[in-house]
C-alpha cells in the first residue's frame, strides 16, 4: 500500500470541497482550484476528510494513487495558506523592479528582460535584489520561479545570477596563472 496515497487529507476550516464525478473543486479564502483526477482513482469525501483509493496493485495504479493524493493535498493547502518561493539576485548591477503585473530584470545583458506573471501568480519585489513569487497553485508558483531563475542561473565561478533563497551554489576555483 502506498504510504503517501493511503494518508487521509484533512479539510481545513474555511475550505469547501465539491466532488462532481471526476471533477474536484476546492474553494478557500485565497482562491479556488479545480482538478479532473484519473478515472481509475476513487476519491471520497466524508466528515471533513478526503481519501483516495485505487482499484488494484498494478504499477500504474500504485503510481497514480500517491500522485492523486498529493495533488489534492496541495490544492487544499494552496487555497488555505498559499505557496511562496523566494529568489535572490547576486551580481553587480543586477536588479529587479516591479512593472505592472510582472517584473523587469536587469541582469547584465544588453537589454532588460520583461517577465509577466502567469494567471493566479503574484510577483513582489521587496528589494531590488529580492523576488517573491506567491500563489495558490503550487505548480504555477514553482514554474514561474524556475522561469525567472532560468534567465540567469547562478554560475559556479563568481556565484552571480538568480538563485532560490537558501540554495547552495558549488563554487569552482578559477584558472591560476602559470609562472
Amino acid at each position: 500500500m502506498s504510504r503517501i496515497g493511503k494518508k487521509p487529507i484533512d479539510v481545513r476550516q474555511g475550505v469547501e470541497v465539491k466532488l462532481d464525478g471526476r471533477h474536484l473543486t476546492v474553494k478557500g479564502p485565497k482562491g479556488q482550484l479545480e482538478l479532473d483526477h484519473h478515472e481509475d482513482m476513487t476519491v471520497k469525501i466524508a466528515d471533513g476528510v478526503i481519501t483516495v483509493e485505487r482499484p488494484s496493485d498494478v504499477r500504474e495504479h500504485r503510481a497514480l494513487h500517491g500522485l492523486t493524493r498529493s495533488l489534492i493535498a496541495n490544492m487544499v493547502e494552496g487555497v488555505s495558506d498559499g505557496f511562496k518561493k523566494s529568489l535572490e539576485i547576486h551580481g553587480v548591477g543586477y536588479k529587479a523592479e516591479k512593472k505592472g503585473d510582472g517584473i523587469r530584470l536587469t541582469l547584465g545583458f544588453s537589454h532588460t528582460i520583461e517577465f509577466t506573471a502567469p494567471k493566479g501568480v503574484n510577483i513582489e519585489v521587496p528589494a531590488p535584489t529580492q523576488i517573491v513569487v506567491e500563489g495558490v497553485d503550487k505548480q504555477a508558483v514553482g514554474q514561474a520561479a524556475a522561469e525567472i531563475r532560468s534567465f540567469r542561473p547562478p554560475e559556479p565561478y563568481k556565484g552571480k545570477g538568480i538563485r532560490y533563497v537558501g540554495e547552495h551554489v558549488r563554487r569552482k576555483a578559477g584558472k591560476t596563472a602559470a609562472s
